[in-house]
């Protein structure tokens, strides 16, 4: 990670058949399971030893007659991809690419073998526009080392990988103009690593005991550390409580400057950093709504400001404590992240998102398609850490995300021009067509009414967001979106899916009765 934070306490298949399957899309259902041939016919690519959590990065090739660069651009005109091949083992897959300001405009598909089988899967789409990511202008964007990538794709435990991307065709079949594909374009294939503990002998009779664990690295009890008093220093979870009792947690929103990254200052709320803002013993609040209405018909959050207002009393509504799995819970590597933490002033919206990683997870893998994402939004994209600030799966278990802290204005990498005094909630699972669970749904709402709660926020109503830039939205520009909106509120994109989108105005009015309201 870079260097400037200070640190805190497959041969190929018949040569037609392949070209055949690649140059040109088809619907993944024209496609049938196909046998491969056995393991030696296949290469293996070079990899390094396996160790517990792994990224294998394969660059991709061009595929037919129809490729050529495209002059100026660095681009590439015609499909690519990367014949069937044996890999190291990996569960889920993104492709990326070297500009993040590059937009792929094409299909991306790729098929997976299951591990210790000798069939393939269908073709699956990997959705080429990922609008979860940092702000363009934010100090995680200016340190160069963001690159343009997909959403994730979870296929589970696999060991061979083929995938094809094909720009996007104009009439008569032709390659669009302005849709040549980026430069430097890759599959990576994350190996998540064991759930912690897994692979830890045990001792017993006749067996020698295991070595005593080792402490816990600066890293790790910094990230623990940032949930007190919430849970004690190592703890995997942080238990739920009822209310009165999470009006306590606002103890726990206090951000007191230590282990904020350097060079990040606490965010005005203006998209930009305020080198005067000083860290306060309770939640600020944010200025009253002054954007245009974006016509939801629902009432005003109780969204003003204590300095103005003394009588406000900001632990009335908080809802009770949803228990929540920590980044030791679910295993994160806290080494590969960058150092310290990045808080915005408050909290004053929740954006919730779909992983558009795929539903085929079981509740047990939660903790590994968790930390595929991980590394995903770390190694291969090159985020500081995982853009969420909390997922939630089809369970309703609620899991930490971005580390500083969950009653923390920790701010995220999730939605493009409002990352500032905003918290991003992702829902394991692609639901433009599926149907999201009620536990799920359950778990958002309880969620946003315990944190926005915290931050004198009513999840039932509005507040004014200042755009940092983006496809709906100019810079600068004073935006008032509902206090649980959709990313697509505030981005034009397809997340979180239309299943889930539709289902947004119950968790509002579930999280304002939660809040007592």
């Amino acid at each position: 990670m870079r260097g400037n934070l200070v640190p805190p306490a497959a041969t190929l298949c018949a040569a037609a058949l392949t070209l055949s399957f690649l140059a040109a899309p088809v619907p993944a259902s024209a496609t049938p399971s196909v046998a491969i041939p056995p393991h030696p016919a296949l290469p293996r690519a070079a990899a390094p030893p396996r160790v517990p959590g792994a990224t294998h990065s394969v660059r991709l090739v061009p595929l037919g007659p129809r490729h050529r660069a495209a002059a100026g651009h660095g681009r590439v005109r015609g499909p690519q991809g990367l014949p069937a091949r044996e890999v190291q083992p990996f569960s889920l897959v993104g492709i990326v690419w070297d500009d993040a300001t590059t937009e792929l405009r094409g299909r991306a598909q790729v098929r997976t073998r299951p591990l210790g089988t000798q069939r393939w899967s269908e073709w699956q789409d990997v959705q080429t526009h990922d609008d979860d990511r940092p702000d363009l202008d934010s100090p995680e964007s200016r340190a160069g080392t963001l690159r343009g990538s997909t959403a994730p794709l979870w296929v589970g435990a696999s060991d061979a990988v083929q995938v094809r991307v094909n720009p996007e065709s104009a009439a008569g079949g032709r390659i669009a103009e302005g849709t040549a594909l980026p430069s430097g374009m890759r599959v990576e294939l994350v190996d998540p690593g064991h759930d912690p503990g897994s692979a830890r002998p045990r001792g017993g009779r006749g067996r020698s005991a295991p070595p005593p664990a080792p402490g816990p690295s600066d890293e790790e009890a910094a990230s623990s550390a940032a949930n007190f008093p919430l849970a004690p220093l190592g703890a995997t979870e942080i238990p739920a409580v009822g209310r009165p009792e999470s009006a306590k947690d606002i103890e726990a929103t206090h951000v007191d400057g230590t282990n904020v990254a350097e060079g990040h200052p606490i965010s005005d709320g203006h998209g930009a950093a305020d080198p005067e803002a000083e860290p306060t013993d309770r939640p600020q609040q944010g200025a009253p709504d002054s954007g245009a209405d974006n016509g939801d018909g629902e009432g005003s959050a109780d969204v003003t400001d204590p300095e103005a207002d003394p009588d406000i009393d900001v632990g009335r509504y908080v809802g009770p404590r949803p228990r929540i799995v920590t980044r030791a819970g679910w295993g994160a590597d806290e080494s590969i992240r960058e150092k310290g933490f990045v808080y915005n002033k408050t909290v004053r919206a929740a954006f919730v998102h779909h992983t558009a990683s795929g539903n085929g997870y079981g509740c047990g893998q939660s903790p590994s398609v968790i930390r595929g994402i991980y590394r995903y939004h770390v190694v291969s994209s090159g985020w500081r850490d995982i853009g969420y600030n909390f997922l939630v799966d089809k369970c309703g278990t609620v899991y930490e995300g971005r580390g500083g802290g969950v009653a923390k204005p920790v701010r995220g990498a999730h939605t493009l021009g409002f990352n500032t005094n905003s918290m991003g909630i992702a829902v394991l699972g692609t639901f433009g067509r599926s149907d999201p669970s009620s536990a799920a749904l359950t778990a958002v709402a309880t969620l946003t009414a315990w944190k926005l709660g915290l931050y004198g926020v009513n999840p039932a109503g509005t507040a004014t967001l200042v755009s940092g830039g983006g496809n709906l939205f100019k810079k600068g520009s004073s935006v008032r979106l509902r206090a649980i909106s959709g990313h697509r509120d505030g981005y034009a994109t397809e997340c979180p899916g239309d299943q889930l989108y539709n289902r947004l105005g119950t968790a509002r009015s579930t999280a304002s009765h939660l809040q007592g309201r």
